[in-house]
């Protein structure tokens, strides 16, 4: 596994998308994916230019999955992106030494995958925003097998810089309430969302399985949201 920074490059990853991300990539996966997917990597670009974390969907309820993953989604499936499951299937073939001997087959070997949340022209993308942070572990030791099977040539995980984004969270919410009567105002200011849990997808979690090497020589970029992220807006 090797940490590089080609999302740096200018040519690659405009500011526009830079400075409102924070990103961790092995193997050059920015620069591998804007040569082999031109398409598919404009498509991205454009995505992180101009989506912007509104604190009004943000800092909402928002069931299994919340707004956020929802409404990235729903950006990636306006461009052709799909929700799709890759499975893989082995062949095994025996050829006995010999010139006149033909080879022989074992039953194929099939390997389920699971539905990646995004899926276009061999990259696959996932938006882990707040899920149990064992979902990390199961989407780079399956890129890992797909990228060694020559299924996918890259991975890319959206998520969020916990600990940014709780900061700016309090001082959103913390201003609306001050806004309210005060008998409207909630005791401590609780969040409507919970931003403390450790224990869910985020940056610092992704960053430890990267360096473990969880993902093996698949080229990986890590997207994730932080401050620079928000839209600029008041919760309302």
């Amino acid at each position: 596994m090797i940490l590089t920074k080609t999302y740096d490059d200018p040519t690659i990853l405009p500011p526009t998308a830079r400075n409102a991300w924070t990103f961790l990539e092995t193997n050059s996966a920015s620069a591998i994916m804007k040569a082999v997917c031109p398409t598919e990597w404009a498509e991205v670009v454009d995505i992180l230019s101009t989506y912007r974390l509104n604190p009004s969907t943000w800092l909402r309820k928002g069931g299994n999955r919340g707004h956020v993953p929802k409404e990235i989604d729903k950006e990636f499936a306006k461009r052709g992106w799909k929700e799709a499951r890759l499975d893989l299937e082995t062949t095994t073939l025996i050829q006995d030494k010999g010139k006149n001997s033909k080879p022989t087959s074992l039953p194929p070997l099939h390997q389920e995958g699971y539905f990646v949340d995004n899926y276009k022209n061999r990259i696959v993308l996932d938006v882990e925003w707040a899920a149990k942070d064992g979902n990390l572990d199961r989407d780079l030791a399956a890129y890992r097998s797909w990228h060694e099977a020559g299924a996918i040539n890259a991975g890319i995980i959206i998520t969020r810089d916990r600990e940014d984004l709780f900061k700016l969270a309090n001082h959103l919410w913390t201003n609306y309430q001050m806004g309210l009567p005060p008998a409207q105002r909630q005791a401590k200011f609780k969040l409507p969302v919970d931003l403390h849990t450790t224990t869910t997808t985020a940056l610092d979690k992704a960053e430890l399985r990267v360096r473990r090497g969880v993902m093996g020589t698949c080229p990986i970029l890590i997207v994730a949201a932080n401050r620079s992220t928000w839209n600029g807006k008041p919760y309302i």
